[in-house]
């Protein structure tokens, strides 16, 4: 039925569920401010909701399964009927919820929502999961429940709720990959992993663009810190046993064995020293007071028209910073065969190889989540917290999941540069 707005005289449009939310969430907390009481913990307004809600799905569901509504007269008197009720306790995201939970005399009732022996309702784990994602600590995701829900959890219980990521983990780095991706992204992230002693252990992060222009992380890989040619085969081959059949550009950070490998699984690969870290490891042989300049200068070179200009711009940068700087003439000088080819693209496809902001994003994101433990025990524990942080997006930011910008006029581009080898089916 459509409702009327008396004000304006015309129909007003249903509350949209955005709108209801909020409208509700506006009339809680006026109710909290009135009656002096908080929203969360266990005597907040929100526990006593959630404890109405919860206990009224309890007897509606009761209803459904008997057939009549509770203090209504059984319509079959020797037939199955109401028998009490049994206590028990709920963790949920607002805290500790008792509820009554009916039983019939036949023992026949099978609750959804709050399912027997069940202790936690849904959404409870995806908080705790939510908080390990977010860096926090087995210890301080239990602290953190007792202060803001007056809920006590045990460290065990909050690590069989995070172990159970393990298998999932382990689906999403086997799940079936698309057969081409224009351009891959290869970076690495280190972490301090104890295996016998506490060492730095590199994570790589495979990134790829597939031809939608949709950006996806397709594996995570512990390593050794030796990686060479052989090493990195194995991990390549396993993506390419997960369908990739071919990938036209792989943007890599100079990784030791890389570029061979890459040769040999894909080899009409083209393999793209990635800009934005060769510029980040120059400024590291660089005081900080001449980043500035350096950023300004290197970027003539990257963004030179053609291979011919970008060497006379780097002549005319090594004239300039060569005596003060020789490292930086060195690094570009070694790494200068897996950069041209970036300057043979036109701008639409350099754009979608340079810009790395989704994953400088994910790589902050991977710091937060890893830096206030200190140390994990083991590989598989590192893999499980970077997993939870690819799988939890945070909004309106830059996520390393998604579309890529500008992706019709790279597509074009690439086409055009690589032929039939790019497909949109």
């Amino acid at each position: 039925m459509t409702q009327i707005d008396d004000r304006a005289g015309e129909p007003a449009a249903a509350d949209q569920p955005e709108d209801l939310e909020v409208r509700v969430a506006r009339e809680l907390l006026e109710q909290a401010k009135a009656q002096g009481v908080s929203l969360v913990g266990p005597d907040g307004l929100l526990a006593g909701v959630t404890k109405t809600v919860l206990q009224a799905a309890l007897d509606a569901e009761m209803a459904g399964h008997l057939g009549y509504e509770k203090g209504e007269r059984p319509p079959f008197p020797m037939g199955n009927h109401r028998n009490g009720t049994s206590p028990k306790t709920v963790l949920t995201e607002v805290g500790a919820i008792p509820l009554e939970v009916p039983r019939d005399r036949a023992g026949k009732f099978d609750p959804q929502i709050v399912p027997k022996h069940v202790r936690r309702v849904e959404g409870f784990d995806e908080a705790i999961v939510s908080l390990y994602a977010k860096g926090l600590t087995t210890g301080e995701i239990r602290a953190h429940l007792g202060e803001i829900y007056g809920v006590e959890v045990s460290k065990d219980l909050i690590s069989r709720v995070t172990d159970r990521v393990a298998d999932e983990l382990a689906a999403w780095q086997s799940r079936p990959l698309d057969r081409i991706y224009p351009v891959m992204l290869i970076d690495a992230i280190f972490v301090k992993i104890r295996d016998g002693q506490v060492a730095n252990r590199p994570i790589y992060v495979v990134v790829g663009v597939n031809c939608a222009g949709e950006r996806d992380v397709l594996g995570l890989w512990a390593g050794t810190g030796g990686e060479g040619a052989k090493a990195w085969m194995a991990t390549l081959a396993e993506l390419r046993n997960r369908g990739v059949e071919d990938v036209c550009i792989v943007a890599c950070d100079g990784l030791k064995g890389l570029p061979e490998a890459i040769g040999e699984i894909w080899p009409q690969a083209t393999v793209q020293a990635c800009v934005v870290h060769l510029v980040r490891a120059s400024l590291r042989y660089a005081s900080r007071k001449y980043w500035s300049q350096l950023a300004k200068d290197l970027r003539q070179i990257y963004t030179a028209p053609t291979e011919v200009a970008a060497e006379q711009r780097f002549a005319e940068f090594e004239d300039t910073w060569g005596q003060q700087y020789p490292a930086i003439i060195r690094l570009w000088r070694s790494s200068w065969e897996q950069f041209t080819p970036f300057l043979a693209f036109p701008p639409e496809i350099r754009r979608v190889v340079y810009t790395t902001n989704a994953i400088e994003s994910l790589n902050s994101r991977f710091r937060q989540g890893t830096r206030r433990r200190g140390h994990f025990p083991n590989e598989q524990a590192a893999l499980k917290v970077l997993y939870l942080v690819i799988r939890t997006p945070i909004k309106n930011r830059a996520n390393v999941t998604g579309a890529t910008p500008g992706w019709k006029a790279a597509l074009n581009a690439l086409t055009m540069y690589y032929g039939d080898r790019i497909t949109l089916n």
